[in-house]
C-alpha cells in the first residue's frame, strides 16, 4: 500500500503537462479571432495518446517521437515504471498534451519563415490590422 501512494505522489510531482508562454496563448487567440482553429496543424492525435497510455507510457513515447517535446519521454518512463497506477494521470496528461503539441504546430506554421510570417501578415492585413498605428 506504501508502495502505491509512494507511486502515485512521485507520479503527480513529477508529472506536468506541456504549456504555452503568454505570447503563444495571445497569438493562438488572434488566429482563431480570424476563423483559424488552435490546433489546424494537427501532428499528435489526442485519442491515441490517451489510449496508448493505457500501456505503460506507450502515450508519452508516442508525443515524443517527431517532435521537439523531449520531456515527454521522461514522462513516458515514469508512467512505465508506475504503471498500472499511472493510468489514472497518463491518460488525461497525454490527451492535453496532443493537443497543446497540436496548437505549438500551428503556431509554428504561422510564424517560422520562409511562408509563415507572410502567410500571418496576410490574414492580419484581410481583417484590417495594420502594423503602423497612424493608419
Amino acid at each position: 500500500m506504501i508502495r502505491i501512494v509512494f507511486a502515485i505522489l512521485i507520479g503527480l510531482l513529477l508529472s506536468g503537462c506541456i504549456s504555452l508562454r503568454r505570447d503563444e496563448q495571445a497569438l493562438l487567440r488572434e488566429l482563431e479571432s480570424y476563423g483559424i482553429s488552435a490546433t489546424q496543424e494537427a501532428i499528435k492525435h489526442p485519442a491515441a495518446a490517451g489510449l496508448l497510455n493505457v500501456l505503460p507510457g506507450f502515450g508519452n513515447f508516442y508525443l515524443a517521437s517527431g517532435t521537439n517535446q523531449s520531456d515527454q519521454w521522461m514522462t513516458g518512463f515514469l508512467n512505465f515504471f508506475t504503471w498500472p497506477i499511472s493510468i489514472l494521470w497518463g491518460i488525461p496528461e497525454a490527451i492535453v498534451d496532443a493537443n497543446t503539441i497540436n496548437k505549438i504546430e500551428t503556431i509554428y506554421y504561422y510564424t517560422l519563415p520562409p511562408r509563415g510570417p507572410r502567410r500571418l501578415q496576410e490574414l492580419r492585413e484581410r481583417h484590417g490590422f495594420t502594423a503602423d498605428p497612424d493608419q
